[in-house]
């Protein structure tokens, strides 16, 4: 029977993130083999996993990270089941950390199958489910790029969004990050009215004319006035349009354009818990 001493333990624990009593019986069962002990953890995983699979994980941690240049960043969701484990130090961490990995790729695919300190991302997240006891899982994935990338993380990593900027112009900083947070706080449904789904704006003029006919207006009349009522749900639902939240005397392509004439936003991305 192998000696198993605490700096054997503490180093199980490093390299797995699982409990001391968790590292120290692996290693009692593997006889003080590492590999076998890590192996007997993640089989744990696996079957924790197995047996949580139908259960709602919408609690954990949305974060965003923009890449050294600036000109590209990733937003993913890494969620868990209860609020007292997203707001837990090391699941925020291993979320970031996560972040930062999936900036290399593309799909969620080629992330979840990338190496993450000897392991792939998909492994890692079935030995973290063994290690904490809950359903763990990257939900959203979500790239953007652009000549200039800002991000921000909403407080308690509830919400995070990318923001992209046709240029890289002084301000652009703040720039992005005030419009990242509009993004956030307001959830627009696109980003102009060309990126609005035209099965939506043909139910909303369904929903406006019942709803002037139900007031009594002429049919003649529904047409035009549906046509102020989109455009309000134009202003409302799209992230140029609205009004912004930090000035609500301009909307945020002209807050953008006090920025830098010239400039506009040209694309964004959200992800939310929940």
């Amino acid at each position: 029977m192998a000696t198993i001493t605490a700096a054997d333990v503490n180093k199980l624990r490093t390299i797995t993130g699982a409990g001391m009593m968790d590292c120290k019986k692996a290693l009692v069962e593997a006889d003080g083999d590492f590999d076998l002990a890590i192996e007997n953890l993640r089989k744990k995983g696996q079957k924790v996993a197995a047996n949580r699979s139908d259960r709602e994980s919408t609690e954990g941690a949305a974060i965003a990270v923009v890449n050294a240049d600036k000109t590209s960043g990733v937003v993913i969701t890494l969620n868990c089941e209860t609020d007292f484990v997203g707001k837990n130090e090391g699941f925020v961490k291993l979320a970031t950390d996560l972040a930062n990995q999936a900036l290399n790729f593309d799909t969620k695919e080629e992330f979840l199958a990338s190496d993450f300190n000897g392991i792939t991302v998909a492994d890692k997240l079935i030995e973290q489910t063994g290690v904490i006891g809950e359903k763990i899982e990257v939900a959203s994935f979500e790239r953007l790029s652009g000549t200039f990338v800002g991000s921000y993380i909403h407080a308690g990593n509830k919400i995070a969004t990318l923001v992209a900027l046709s240029a890289n112009v002084e301000g652009a900083e703040e720039a992005s990050r005030n419009v990242a947070m509009q993004a956030a706080a307001m959830n627009p449904i696109a980003l102009n009215e060309e990126g609005v789904d035209a099965a939506i704006i043909e139910k909303e003029i369904e929903i406006a004319k019942d709803q002037l006919r139900a007031e009594g207006k002429p049919e003649a009349m529904l047409e035009n006035i549906s046509k102020g009522k989109i455009q309000r749900f134009y202003k409302d639902n799209t992230l140029v349009n609205q009004d912004y939240i930090k000035d609500g005397s301009m909307s945020v392509a002209n807050y953008i354009k006090s920025v830098d004439a010239n400039l506009v936003v040209t694309g964004f991305k959200r992800v939310a818990l929940g």
